[in-house]
């Protein structure tokens, strides 16, 4: 958790300051509507639960995304690159070209900007993380073709 605190501080320098007689925000847990995910952009069952979206100050956005076992994401890229923070189990991350790698719960991934990837759950457990990433002209993601079972299972 303190990985995950450290990488969410890191990511606030920069973001611009508020006008002091502005006020906080608080989005309470439950006012933001947890969605499946896309079948076109993810292979089994996943849960994205948002937790930043951009505003005027940052553009910076959040979600918590929960794979089922086998579930991953599509290849993809973050044009200004992405932070991961495994909360919950064990999953796969792999980079075009590379093997895929485990990453348990605690791990921090850093995937630079347009490094081609993808992440999602072992065959047999689930896994849950932060994803953290900002938009460049409107777009955190530019997304690919689905991860094949031959990709997945390599």
């Amino acid at each position: 958790m303190q990985k995950a605190l450290s990488v969410i501080m890191l990511l606030m320098v920069g973001m611009g300051s508020a006008q002091a007689a502005e006020k906080m925000q608080i989005t309470r847990n439950g006012e933001q509507k947890a969605i499946t995910g896309s079948d076109k952009v993810f292979t089994g069952i996943s849960i994205v639960s948002p937790l930043v979206s951009p505003n005027e100050h940052s553009n910076v956005s959040a979600a918590n995304v929960t794979f089922a076992p086998g579930a991953r994401s599509a290849w993809h890229t973050h044009p200004a690159g992405q932070f991961l923070v495994v909360s919950d189990g064990t999953g796969y991350v792999q980079q075009w070209g590379e093997p895929k790698q485990v990453i348990k719960a605690g791990d921090v991934i850093w995937t630079p900007p347009g490094v081609k990837h993808w992440h999602g759950a072992t065959e047999s457990t689930s896994m849950t993380h932060m994803a953290i990433q900002q938009r460049v002209e409107g777009k955190n993601v530019v997304w690919g073709e689905k991860v094949s079972d031959e990709q997945y299972n390599q």
